[in-house]
């Protein structure tokens, strides 16, 4: 199990009843890719992600909501909705490691470029197909908040 699977083509879980795991155990990792302990928790919010030029930017604001101060991953990932090629349904892009004190807010910035919504074909030539790509942010790969953008 990882987090960057192609796409089975099956009907997501929460969308239809379907059944493909096992009777007594679900087929997900006890813990999510990224995923890390913390003393404190951590809200994310205005989220917001925009093309500007040739450039894809994103902007989300993560506070240290609990009594102590912490460190949090900010994890940016995306997903090539429609490409000539399967692709992975998350690709890690790009990450932050912060240290924010009890209280405080904290924003970050990502700046993807054509590069990294590329991918290799079979060829080994770089390509970048204009589309729809879902841009994700979170605190590991199971938790983002997810916004589409048109390239």
């Amino acid at each position: 199990m990882y987090y960057n699977h192609y796409s089975t083509g099956r009907p997501d879980a929460k969308d239809v009843v379907f059944w493909s795991h096992y009777a007594d155990i679900p087929n997900t990792p006890l813990y999510p890719f990224g995923y890390g302990l913390t003393y404190t928790t951590f809200k994310y919010s205005n989220y917001l992600v925009a093309k500007v030029n040739d450039k894809v930017q994103v902007q989300v604001t993560i506070t240290n909501t609990g009594q102590r101060d912490g460190e949090e991953v900010v994890q940016l990932y995306i997903r090539d909705k429609f490409a000539s090629i399967v692709r992975p349904v998350k690709e890690l892009k790009g990450f932050k490691k912060l240290a924010i004190a009890a209280g405080k807010s904290v924003e970050v910035y990502f700046e993807l470029t054509k590069t990294d919504l590329s991918f290799y074909n079979a060829k080994g030539d770089l390509i970048f197909e204009p589309g729809a790509f879902d841009i994700m942010v979170g605190p590991n790969a199971a938790e983002v908040s997810t916004q589409t953008i048109v390239f």
